[in-house]
């Protein structure tokens, strides 16, 4: 199950307000499809650590592609939890 934080939410409106970025909200979607139908090892996801966050309660923070390969890089930030089966996602952005 998906969870969007207040970040997260704030970014996905962002995104579906601006016509100017469809592209990238079509790939946001896409992303949280698959990283909540198949989990964050989706090979496509290209999911992994990212030592410069973590989470509020000392969570490890991951990255997953969204748009790679463009001047405009997308990432959406996450972590595992709270409860089991969980995935929070922290925001949805430009790489930083």
């Amino acid at each position: 199950m998906l969870l969007l934080a207040p970040q997260a939410q704030s970014d996905f409106a962002a995104l579906e307000n601006d016509s100017g970025l469809a592209k990238r909200l079509k790939a946001a979607r896409k992303t949280l499809g698959l990283l909540q139908l198949h989990g964050p090892r989706y090979p496509g996801l290209q999911s992994h650590k990212y030592d410069s966050l973590e989470g509020a309660h000392g969570e490890d923070v991951r990255e997953s592609y969204v748009v790679q390969r463009t001047p405009a890089v997308y990432r959406i930030f996450w972590h595992y939890g709270p409860g089991q089966r969980e995935i929070t996602i922290l925001a949805i952005t430009a790489h930083p």
